[in-house]
């Protein structure tokens, strides 16, 4: 398996290397204005269904809040909103918001202890998290937490396809691929949550990031997110 994820990273460093060199000027083939029509096209009905999704997931937040809101305030007493830092398109930072579904100083009990904090940073996950509230894992396996994200992909931080919203912290694990995956907005959705999502490897979560940067298209968008349903529903790889 390891020596399966080395070729393919080593393809995908390759690739960009590729894309990096036709962005010359110098380097452009004849047929580039045609590409770039085409992933003009592609962008444009991407920031559509992007808006009309975060509409409809809106719609389903304002309905499903004033329950969800209660049990979140009934368990500790605490905001009912959480919002963390994340690194967007071109690496500019945007606030990222979710139904909070950790104890409200989670960021500060993480720091306080460092042999958690070792292990978030090795896999940017922690199983069976401490953090974590009753009503949170609920949250957690439904995907319900991720709602607010719709204002995030309204506002045009994120899409509803596209690589894992990161924190700084994370940025050196991807080393020389991390400027490749900077080059689209985060999702709420990609190739990682219909992967298994969190019982996915950092590695893996890399070269799937990264994949889909390389190769992303409207039917590859409407393919994950048919199969994004299915993962939700059945709570995969979800804590």
């Amino acid at each position: 398996m390891a020596s399966i994820h080395n070729l393919r990273r080593a393809q995908i460093k390759a690739l960009t290397r590729a894309s990096l060199i036709n962005r010359q000027p110098d380097a452009l083939p004849q047929h580039f204005t045609q590409r770039q029509q085409q992933a003009r096209n592609y962008q444009l009905i991407k920031r559509g269904l992007d808006i009309g999704g975060s509409l409809l997931g809106l719609t389903l937040l304002l309905l499903l809040l004033p329950f969800i809101a209660i049990f979140i305030v009934w368990e500790d007493r605490g905001p009912i909103f959480y919002q963390q830092e994340r690194i967007g398109r071109h690496g500019r930072p945007f606030q990222a918001y979710k139904l909070r579904s950790m104890v409200a100083n989670a960021d500060t009990y993480l720091a306080q202890h460092p042999e958690l904090q070792q292990a978030w940073r090795h896999s940017g996950k922690l199983q069976n998290d401490p953090r974590i509230t009753r009503t949170g894992r609920f949250l957690r396996r439904s995907s319900l937490d991720e709602l607010p994200q719709f204002i995030n992909i309204l506002l045009g931080d994120m899409s509803l396809v596209g690589p894992r919203a990161i924190q700084a912290a994370e940025i050196a694990a991807f080393g020389e691929l991390g400027e490749l995956r900077q080059t689209v907005k985060p999702g709420l959705t990609g190739l990682w949550q219909i992967s298994g999502r969190s019982h996915t490897t950092y590695e893996q979560r890399l070269l799937l990031d990264c994949t889909y940067v390389l190769e992303c298209s409207i039917e590859i968008d409407m393919h994950i997110l048919i199969r994004t349903l299915p993962a939700v529903v059945h709570g995969e790889g979800a804590y």
